[in-house]
């Protein structure tokens, strides 16, 4: 027996009614939802450089964000902020910070002191949160310290060659004090052997 025609629009039209609703709940839910992406979540660097703590995030609405910053010295929040506002900068980082509407902060002129982890944390107007980490490393320059040695490799040969050309004049004074003296002697000895003729 054949559905009849009324029934199989009614039928479709359920369908249809229900795939719109599950595509309606899907974008609703998804455009409540906060993400995150850290392109680069380990980071070397060298003291005096500017380092990018580079981020992206999507959400619905205008987020708060904040990043915190944990290392071995203590925990405490860096800057909080809303895209299109200015930051609130802790003191600590006032005039060593910049920061972009995608959420990326820009360190200056990093310390060793800079090491340890960043937490970004991405909160949409509805509550909802999202957080990553970044892990910062510096370290000295390695060529200040070979530029330090080569300053004290440097000093030793000047030394060395000045000690040098004190042995080289000390040497040449002893060779012509000997000279003289040698010089004296054979004198004193012709006249000893003179004054020995002439008696």
């Amino acid at each position: 027996m054949r559905p009849l025609p009324s029934e199989s629009r009614k039928n479709r039209g359920i369908s249809l009614g229900l795939l719109a609703l599950c595509l309606a709940a899907a974008r609703c839910l998804q455009s409540q939802g906060v993400s995150l992406y850290i392109p680069q979540p380990t980071i070397n660097a060298t003291v005096e450089e500017d380092i990018l703590l580079s981020v992206e995030y999507s959400c619905h609405g205008v987020p708060t964000i904040e990043w915190k910053y944990t290392s071995n010295w203590g925990a405490q929040k860096i800057v909080e902020w809303q895209p299109g506002t200015q930051a609130n900068i802790s003191q600590s980082h006032k005039d060593r910070l910049c920061t972009f509407d995608n959420g990326s902060i820009l360190l200056f002129s990093v310390s060793v002191r800079d090491s340890g982890y960043y937490v970004i944390t991405v909160t949409e107007r509805l509550g909802r949160s999202q957080f990553g980490t970044i892990v910062l490393h510096v370290s000295e320059i390695l060529y200040e310290d070979l530029h330090f040695v080569a300053v004290f490799l440097a000093f030793l040969a000047a030394v060395a060659a000045l000690l040098i050309s004190l042995m080289w004049v000390c040497n040449k004074c002893a060779y012509k004090f000997q000279r003289r003296r040698h010089k004296l002697k054979e004198s004193t000895t012709e006249e000893m052997e003179l004054q020995g003729v002439e008696c």
